[in-house]
């Protein structure tokens, strides 16, 4: 159900979306209505529940938070592949259902007040609260649904397009009700997916070029608007105090801020030094360098800022490094496992990271999705009918990464690694790893957006050129790293794929075939691989949540052996520093360790670190 890239977005009565289809699901007698959906089991919140108790409803109404972000923005549409969105932009806009943070796979009305669907989740149908209303205070629309839906999915980034694919039909079924019919109704999950559509006004695009990159403030609906831009620079977002959705029972305690700002950074070791300074208020750390050694500083050791370690449930997806298999030299998979091989992740966590990290060894880690030991029977039921297609050590091998002691010896290492070579047609010539068939060198480009990777990949550089390996490693700012990504015009990159704890279509979009032509998507690896896609289908399908747990595990272990990337590293806990002005509340979201919209300002402690800074 991870919809969102890296930390990731013409109305009439009926509308047919998505081109011609056949409608083949077969609707069941029995409807449920509800204040919410749970993908297996039952909501645990009531219709007006008193507010979560990761939330303080009392929290006080005020003041203003400066956030940073990195690298720069030319656009407040972020829909669209061309654009290069500002941070933030999308809060403006509610969606249809708010995702629970401390239940897995719920969601609950939000512009929505009810649900509907069969027991067969052939469709669902959305009643919208009557209060639901833009910031013109306009109400929204059946029309401005079905319109969201169509213009997504037509001219909206290649991720809509997959996102909805299954769903076939949205027509007006009432004066507040909207119903979406389904291909057929072998994906359960699409109720939820549909749940997370953000809702975009048809009367204010209807005289706009929806393809176009615009900074023309957009009519949105959310609890903040905003309020004054700088390209490129900053951005500041202002709280709507009459907001129409406020006082719903997952509101209370949330939205705290009068005022939000981001401020853009080139460095990060700039941003960095801006939020010691006192010119940024927040800052989640996630260079482990800087959390063992660069907080020894006085406003840290005085109590002025504060450091917080969130232990948090999140799966932990696959931070890496990726390959782009549409390279040649990267086809074949005993040279990009030689290639990974050559990764001393001990070396790095002993030297770089302080020993607070862990190896990433599964797409879904961190969560009963991911895979280990040998196959179960129950997961053998989903890879036999695949065998002839899929490596054969997904049945004869329990799945590890090659480890070396931590030294910086990698000698065993590289003898594996140029084991792989020889048998995938390589050798070293004059110091090159060369192919024997075409005397071609093995040399590629490591694409990065950070600065602060040089020093994780420059290492892995030399281990490679012990082999005869060339890696060049070139750093890009953020819009060309992303323009570079959006047309898969790279060899190797960092690259992060974030799961929730209900995998679904968007696995498509991460891993299946039709995804990887699509520019702007998230198959950025490329995989053509039709096991892979069979896999992909059945997970869709899952009819209960042992079913899904089972062949998500499947599919980990081939996306594992396929060795499509270079895993990189993880951790369960949540880093946070930050000035000492602020409240928040006692417990945190078991899925949301770090939310910033449930935090407030403290007075006191705010006239307190003032006094201190004078």
């Amino acid at each position: 159900m991870a919809i969102g890239r890296r930390s990731v977005l013409a109305g009439g009565a009926a509308l047919w979306v998505g081109g011609p289809a056949i409608v083949r699901a077969q609707t069941s007698s029995k409807v449920n209505v509800s204040h919410g959906f749970a993908m297996h089991g039952t909501p645990k919140y009531a219709a007006d529940a008193a507010p979560p108790d990761y939330l303080n409803p009392n929290a006080p109404k005020g003041g203003a938070v400066r956030l940073g972000a990195r690298g720069t923005f030319d656009s407040l549409h972020p829909f669209i592949v061309k654009s290069v969105p500002a941070a933030g932009i999308t809060q403006i806009w509610d969606t249809l259902c708010w995702n629970s943070r401390d239940e897995a796979s719920t969601e609950y009305g939000l512009i929505a007040e009810t649900l509907e669907w069969p027991e067969d989740r052939a469709w669902v149908a959305f009643n919208l609260r009557p209060q639901a209303r833009w910031h013109d205070g306009s109400p929204i629309t059946v029309e401005d649904v079905i319109f969201s839906l169509d213009i997504l999915k037509t001219k909206g980034t290649p991720l809509y397009g997959l996102y909805y694919h299954d769903v076939v039909k949205a027509e007006k079924a009432g004066d507040r009700k909207v119903r979406f019919t389904f291909r057929d109704n072998t994906n359960k999950e699409l109720p939820l997916i549909l749940g997370q559509l953000p809702i975009l006004p048809s009367k204010w695009w209807a005289s706009r070029d929806f393809e176009k990159v615009s900074l023309e403030v957009p009519m949105g609906s959310g609890a903040y608007k905003v309020d004054t831009f700088d390209v490129g620079r900053s951005i500041a977002y202002r709280r709507v105090d009459d907001w129409w959705a406020r006082d719903l029972w997952m509101n209370r305690g949330r939205n705290n801020f009068d005022a939000i700002r981001y401020d853009y950074y080139r460095d990060v070791t700039v941003q960095f030094e801006a939020f010691k300074g006192g010119d940024l208020d927040i800052r989640q750390e996630n260079i482990a360098r800087n959390w063992a050694t660069a907080y020894d500083i006085p406003a840290v050791r005085d109590g002025r800022i504060q450091r917080a370690e969130i232990p948090h449930e999140l799966p932990t997806g696959m931070q890496c490094f990726a390959f782009n298999t549409r390279r040649d030299y990267f086809k074949d998979r005993r040279v990009r496992e030689a290639i990974a091989t050559m990764f001393d992740f001990a070396w790095s966590n002993k030297n770089l990271f302080y020993g607070m990290y862990k190896r990433n060894i599964s797409f879904f880690g961190n969560s009963e999705l991911a895979s280990s030991g040998l196959p179960t029977p129950a997961e053998l039921k989903y890879l036999e009918p695949l065998r002839d297609k899929i490596p054969e050590e997904v049945f004869t091998k329990e799945f590890k990464l090659p480890e070396s002691d931590g030294t910086g010896n990698v000698r065993d290492l590289a003898r594996r690694s140029l084991s792989l070579l020889k048998e995938a047609g390589w050798e070293v010539k004059d110091g090159k790893m060369t192919e024997t068939k075409t005397g071609k060198k093995l040399a590629f480009e490591m694409l990065l957006g950070d600065a602060s990777f040089e020093r994780v990949v420059l290492p892995y550089k030399q281990n490679l050129e012990r082999i005869g390996i060339d890696m060049n490693v070139r750093t890009v700012d953020t819009a060309q790293f992303k323009r570079r990504e959006d047309e898969f015009d790279y060899d190797m990159m960092v690259e992060s794929f974030g799961q929730s704890l209900s995998p679904g279509n968007e696995q498509r979009d991460f891993w299946g075939s039709k995804a990887a032509d699509s520019n702007g998507g998230r198959n950025t690896i490329g995989i053509r691989d039709a096991a892979i896609d069979a896999l992909i289908e059945t997970l869709i399908a899952a009819p209960d949540r042992e079913s899904l747990i089972n062949v998500t595990r499947a599919l980990d272990r081939v996306l594992l052996w396929s060795h499509f990337v270079v895993p990189n590293w993880h951790s369960n806990t949540a880093f946070v520093a930050y000035w000492n002005r602020f409240g928040r509340p006692a417990k945190s979201a078991r899925y949301a360790p770090v939310a910033f919209d449930t935090w407030w300002i403290d007075e006191a402690k705010d006239r307190a670190l003032q006094r201190e800074r004078k």
